[in-house]
Order: C-alpha cells, then structure tokens, then sequence
C-alpha cells in the first residue's frame, strides 16, 4: 500500500492540472489508486438516472479524482504551500512542515 503525505481534512492547493491554484479541503484519499478528491477542484459532470418515482435525476456536478502528486499540503501554522517532512516526537511519528519547521498533526 502507496503512503501519501496528506490526509482527509487537511487544506491543499492543485499544483497541476486544468485546476491549478484552485485551494480546498481534502474530501477523500485514495492511497492504492495514489488519487485525492479535493473540494471544488477537477468539477466533473455525471448523468443520473432517476431510480425511485420522485428521486430527481439529470446532470449533477461533483468533485473528480486528481493524481495525490498535483497536490501540495498548506502548512496550518505559516499558510503557504509546503513539502512534507517527517519526525518522531515522543515515540510517535509525525508530519513536519519543510518551509517553517512546525508539527502539522
């Protein structure tokens, strides 16, 4: 199984792509497709068939997947858009921001 440097919940911004710049919550993470779901990023439409009598159907837009290597975590401490480094504190291993040096769990 693929690791990856970010988690649901965290803050991101698309560094690639059709959405670049675009900055959201991580909805899902992926990890053996190596893919994230970032909120309001990579918009795609689905067609949706009404299956019970009064279920609406027709076109819906939702959040697609995008490759977890087009994201870059944004630090919570200094705001700006960080490498991830790793640490062990208190024999627990945690993530550690690369530009200001803090603990991002």
């Amino acid at each position: 199984m693929k690791k990856l440097n970010v988690k649901t919940g965290d803050t991101v911004v698309v560094i690639a792509g059709k959405d670049k710049g675009v900055k959201g919550k991580m909805l899902v993470a992926l990890p053996q497709e190596d893919r994230v779901i970032v909120q309001n990023a990579n918009m795609v439409t689905r067609h949706k068939k009404p299956r019970r009598q009064g279920e609406p159907g027709g076109r819906i837009k939702q959040e697609g997947t995008i490759a977890a290597s087009n994201v870059m975590l944004i630090c919570p401490k200094c705001d700006k858009a960080t490498r991830v480094g790793h640490a062990v504190e208190k024999d627990k291993k945690v993530r550690v921001c690369k530009k200001c040096g803090k603990n991002i769990d």
